[in-house]
């Protein structure tokens, strides 16, 4: 690990000296990365994430399909932030179609979006992220709420990751049944195979995620919860959907799908976040 944390100090990462889309770091730089991420993530499954001792010099970044994604994971990411290490988070869309006509007199789709945009800055100004490592995307929406699959999409993200030079990256299980989940995957990895890049992809378990394996857990109790309940609520759009559509408030469905996942993985604390690991190597995904 003491390797990893000299040649990151020796290399200073600026996202804007990029222009090619290959890392600046340099190809032994990243050799090292890559080798100290796999002993780092070595051991039986799954791993729990308070007891890595994960360097500060490890870039992450969060590519969340609608506002609210970044939330869903917060706990983690609270980690990290605590750790020091430097935290990106792109919304690919504005998530229009998950509000109700009328909420605070919204009843166009841009209008609804900004919403949304407001609700998650609100969010991470609670959270503690900087104002200036939160992009809005904007990608452009098909008439189902989803992002289509365009070239200027698929542009977008690409540009947002190659500017992010991350080492992890977490975004939602392809293996999903909302498009938007699915389709952000994808992008995912058309970048990284057209650039080859290097890093490894937490990919979180989501209420509507199909089927995953669990390579890494985030376990936490009741304080944590309420933590993150408060971060979920700055999404009112959200909560008053849930409580119309479901009769319980957005917070609950999270934790309530987070205390599942903890009690099906037998951890003693009573909810957790979980995650599937997928190494890239110079654009090929594997698994260790």
């Amino acid at each position: 690990m003491r390797r990893l944390q000299r040649a990151t100090k020796r290399i200073k990462r600026t996202p804007h000296e990029v222009p090619t889309g290959r890392s600046t770091t340099g190809g032994a730089t990243k050799d090292i990365m890559q080798h100290e991420l796999k002993t780092l993530f070595r051991g039986s499954r799954p791993l729990k994430l308070t007891e890595l001792r994960l360097p500060s010099a490890l870039r992450v970044a969060v590519l969340a399909p609608h506002p609210d994604d970044f939330d869903a994971i917060a706990v983690t990411l609270r980690h990290f932030r605590d750790n020091g290490n430097r935290i990106g988070l792109a919304v690919a869309t504005g998530g229009a179609s998950g509000v109700e006509d009328g909420f605070r007199g919204a009843t166009d789709d841009a209008t609804k979006a900004r919403l949304r945009e407001d609700e998650q800055r609100a969010s991470c100004r609670l959270f503690g992220l900087p104002d200036e490592r939160l992009q809005f995307l904007r990608l452009v929406e098909g008439v189902d709420g989803h992002p289509t699959d365009a070239p200027e999409n698929f542009a977008a993200v690409r540009d947002w990751l190659i500017a992010q030079q991350p080492d992890l990256v977490f975004l939602p299980h392809g293996n999903d049944t909302n498009d938007g989940h699915r389709r952000c995957y994808a992008f995912f990895r058309r970048a990284v195979e057209a650039d080859k890049l290097s890093l490894v992809a937490c990919l979180n378990r989501d209420p509507k995620t199909i089927a995953m394996r669990d390579d890494l857990i985030c376990a936490f109790g009741a304080d944590a919860a309420a933590w993150k309940g408060g971060l979920l609520r700055c999404h009112q759009s959200q909560h008053q959907r849930n409580l119309h559509t479901r009769g319980h408030g957005f917070d609950d469905r999270i934790l309530n799908i987070n205390r599942q996942f903890a009690a099906a993985l037998g951890c003693a604390a009573a909810f957790a976040e979980t995650f599937e690991l997928e190494f890239v190597a110079g654009g090929v995904a594997s698994r260790v």
